[in-house]
């Protein structure tokens, strides 16, 4: 069984479904609203609890109803909640999602208890024994460069999902200096680290070799229904790999990303090839944008069968 643990954070979502965004200034109606744990890492951790990995999951939550929402939902999909501390005097991160039509979405997160991991959880995060430690950008960047320092003096297997991208290029160019053996953005981090446009398959194959040039071993840039790109020395010097997007009819991209991160993190941790092991994550990320909810849509593998055709567990060739 594969092994990952998982730093990020924990948030309550409120997701209102409407006809079309809103523009700046611009008020649109929808019928309710939705209240569902969600958050990058704990949703990471629950799609990789899903395809059949142990996780351990460490991050900060407030002492509030919310938080303990946060906690139950991970302990009921047999989520190791050990490592979540609850901060007396907090308030549990919250976003607010708004979810269109066609399956796009907008999100605000307040960070709440997120913002005061620290110390404390990157000990925790090290002394898991996982196979692979997996870090999202929803807390403090301290945070993620200590347990970045700390994961590369003992070895341990480290996938960076850069989101949100930090405003400064030089803060991500920053933590990857050092070297990084999984880095996951979409397009628009992508930009955002290398200070330039990225849009398609192309432009992504591209932002997939300068990551690896930043301090990246592995470096995917996904594109949404185009596919995702990767690239490293598997791929060869210079060059990149572009995975094609599973076609599948999208109603909701919100855990997406997450399901893709997740599905990538225990592949690797059962010894899957690169490429293999994302276009795996592809098929995941594609079944997730199938069904509404955040962590109510992270697929499980009898899903990713019926909307991909891929069966899960992946192997190792």
């Amino acid at each position: 069984m594969p092994r990952l643990t998982v730093l990020g954070s924990l948030n309550m979502d409120i997701s209102v479904a409407v006809r079309r965004l809103p523009a700046a200034g611009e008020t649109v109606l929808g019928p309710s609203a939705v209240i569902a744990p969600g958050g990058k890492g704990a949703n990471q951790a629950v799609a990789a609890a899903r395809l059949g990995a142990a996780v351990r999951m460490i991050g900060c939550t407030g002492d509030d109803s919310f938080g303990a929402m946060a906690r139950s939902a991970l302990e009921a999909e047999g989520v190791d909640v050990a490592g979540v501390r609850v901060i007396d005097g907090s308030a549990t991160g919250l976003a607010l999602i708004t979810v269109d039509s066609a399956g796009e979405n907008i999100i605000t997160v307040a960070a709440g208890a997120n913002g005061l991991v620290g110390e404390a959880e990157t000990a925790a995060a090290l002394s898991a024994g996982g196979d692979v430690l997996v870090l999202s950008a929803e807390i403090p960047r301290d945070a993620l460069a200590a347990a970045l320092a700390d994961a590369r003096a003992i070895g341990l297997t480290c996938l960076l999902n850069l989101a949100p991208a930090p405003a400064e290029t030089a803060d991500a160019a920053a933590l990857l200096a050092d070297g990084v053996d999984w880095l996951v953005v979409n397009e628009s981090e992508a930009a955002s680290v290398l200070g330039r446009a990225v849009a398609g398959p192309a432009e992504a194959g591209a932002a997939a070799r300068d990551l690896c040039g930043l301090g990246a071993r592995h470096a995917v840039v996904t594109a949404g229904s185009r596919g995702a790109a990767v690239a490293g020395a598997f791929v060869g010097e210079g060059e990149a790999e572009i995975v094609p997007a599973f076609s599948v009819r999208s109603v909701d991209s919100v855990g997406a990303g997450d399901a893709f991160v997740a599905a990538l993190g225990v592949a690797v941790a059962a010894g899957v090839a690169a490429v293999d092991a994302v276009r795996a994550a592809s098929s995941a990320g594609a079944t997730a944008t199938t069904r509404r909810g955040t962590q109510d849509g992270l697929p499980r593998p009898a899903d990713i069968l019926a909307a991909t055709g891929v069966t899960w567990p992946v192997a190792a060739n």
